[in-house]
């Protein structure tokens, strides 16, 4: 991850009671309002950056792999399931599927993905900030706040809006 991204996480993560503050505030407000502001701050960061220059969620965290996912993913690598989730995975605290190790096993020396095509939904969702009803997923947003320069950009903006 660049020094510009460090800067900006950092900033965020020190600043976190005012985005805790700001998402409270911003809950006054009405879901398809907390949208707009999200998404296009999303479109505009994504205009100029791409996750290929960073990829620090592949590098440091997981996604949930849904049983779809695995199903899809082992059968285009032409595996059993029961070895893909044995290979693979572990089940987290919240009986979740997720990565046993960072960074990911499918993340290439140049930031790619060798699972493009057919990754996990949370990993092709990812940084969440296009989705519908933002505010039902403010503490997803906060923590991606600390991994994500795209979340951190687009969360600073708006709650100097807020």
């Amino acid at each position: 991850m660049n020094q510009e991204y460090k800067v900006i996480i950092e900033k965020v993560k020190a600043d976190k009671d005012s985005v805790k503050k700001a998402f409270v505030k911003m809950k006054k407000k009405k879901p398809k309002e907390i949208d707009q502001l999200f998404h296009s701050r999303h479109e505009t960061f994504f205009q100029k950056n791409s996750c290929l220059d960073c990829a620090n969620c592949c590098k440091t965290t997981s996604p949930i792999f849904r049983d779809v996912d695995i199903k899809r993913i082992s059968k285009q690598l032409k595996m059993k399931e029961s070895q893909f989730i044995n290979q693979f995975l572990r089940m987290d605290e919240e009986n979740d599927y997720v990565l046993m190790s960072s960074p990911c096993t499918f993340l290439n020396n140049d930031n790619t993905c060798s699972i493009y095509q057919f990754r996990p939904l949370a990993c092709a969702e990812y940084p969440h900030t296009n989705r519908k009803n933002m505010n039902q997923i403010f503490d997803l947003t906060l923590n991606n706040t600390e991994i994500c320069p795209a979340v951190a950009t687009i969360v600073s903006e708006i709650i100097l809006e807020v």
